[in-house]
């Protein structure tokens, strides 16, 4: 078997090689799973770039989520047999024709989702599930703000604010991603490039405007949108893409330490609002179970046609490269996925 291996940070034509990939028999609890396609997350560009903590040490397997057929079954496992068709949350390692991945973790795929689509649901479609309802709890009639609303996660949102009944406002980077947005149903769609998102907020809605921010940039991005944010306002934080592209030195972690700004729980207390920090790799480690019974509801919602993954891009295994470096441009819409 086969493995992309992530070998030096950087350029993504130098940093990614084939190489040969052996996996161990499943073991407790565990599937041994043939993988069919893979996901990129931006965190995967952070990783690739050096900037990403979590990463494993290289060489490393990058990859998030596969969808694929069930090769082996660990003890413990047996509510899965060989053959079955399935999505599963990695942990690492799904850059790979063969992965192993928690059973608890991992759901059965029905045939109604496309490879593509059921890839998207593992990462983005749990993460937005899991902010938006068990952590933000979004009401009817609240006012979202989403920022980078056409990636994955902000479609998602979008998906699931919409069906909630809420009223949306995205950020995008393009005119393209605007009009993307407009046919989400985006209710009000703000292109940063062009203007300044709280200087347009305010003055399309007024002051303290927002219930609910959800925010994968962070720092001066999650800065100027807690002035948004209303009496009662939940602001969700999942992910510090402002962070890509710089060296990870001493003086960029205090350049981004000081765009965040200072907070301080009393002012939490006194505007009874609240900041929320969301890793799922930390709830898939320490929690799989509550991971795997929201993978099971995006996949029952899925089915249902009530969310709708969108596909950004469909690539080979050998053009991995060409995949993050589209991610990476921010030029994407919905999900990347790699097929083998």
């Amino acid at each position: 078997m086969k493995a992309i291996y992530l070998v030096k940070n950087g350029d993504p034509k130098k940093a990614f090689e084939l190489r040969d990939h052996k996996i161990e028999s499943p073991g407790e609890g565990q599937l041994l799973i043939n993988v069919e396609s893979f996901g990129l997350n931006y965190a995967d560009v952070m990783a690739r770039n050096g900037i990403y903590n979590d990463a494993p040490p290289l060489p490393a397997v990058l990859g998030y989520e596969a969808v694929g057929r069930v090769e082996a079954v660990g003890s413990g496992a047996e509510k899965f047999k060989k053959g079955d068709r399935v999505l599963a949350f990695t942990q690492f390692g799904g850059y790979a024709q063969q992965c192993v991945a928690d059973s608890r973790t991992t759901v059965k795929l029905p045939d109604s989702i496309s490879n593509s689509a059921g890839v998207a649901l593992a990462t983005q479609y749990c993460t937005a599930y899991y902010a938006a309802i068990r952590m933000a709890n979004i009401q009817p009639h609240e006012r979202v703000l989403i920022h980078a609303c056409a990636g994955g996660v902000g479609i998602a949102l979008t998906q699931l604010a919409k069906w909630i009944g809420c009223e949306v406002v995205g950020t995008a980077g393009s005119d393209q991603k605007i009009e993307f947005l407009k046919e989400q149903g985006v209710d009000y769609p703000i292109n940063y490039r062009k203007e300044d998102f709280a200087t347009s907020v305010k003055a399309k809605l007024g002051e303290h405007p927002v219930d609910v921010i959800f925010d994968p940039i962070g720092g001066k991005t999650f800065k100027n949108g807690n002035k948004l944010v209303r009496f009662g306002g939940r602001h969700v934080i999942f992910g510090v893409s402002s962070w890509s592209g710089s060296k990870g030195n001493i003086f960029d972690k205090l350049k981004l330490a000081w765009d965040f700004g200072l907070m301080h729980p009393l002012q939490f207390l006194l505007k009874s609002n609240g900041v929320i920090g969301l890793n799922m790799l930390r709830i898939a480690e320490q929690n799989p179970s509550v991971l795997g019974d929201v993978m099971t509801k995006v996949v029952e919602l899925a089915d249902q046609n009530i969310l709708k993954p969108h596909i950004g891009g469909d690539f080979k295994a050998q053009d991995i490269a060409y995949a993050h470096h589209l991610l990476e441009s921010r030029n994407s819409i919905g999900k990347v996925v790699v097929y083998w």
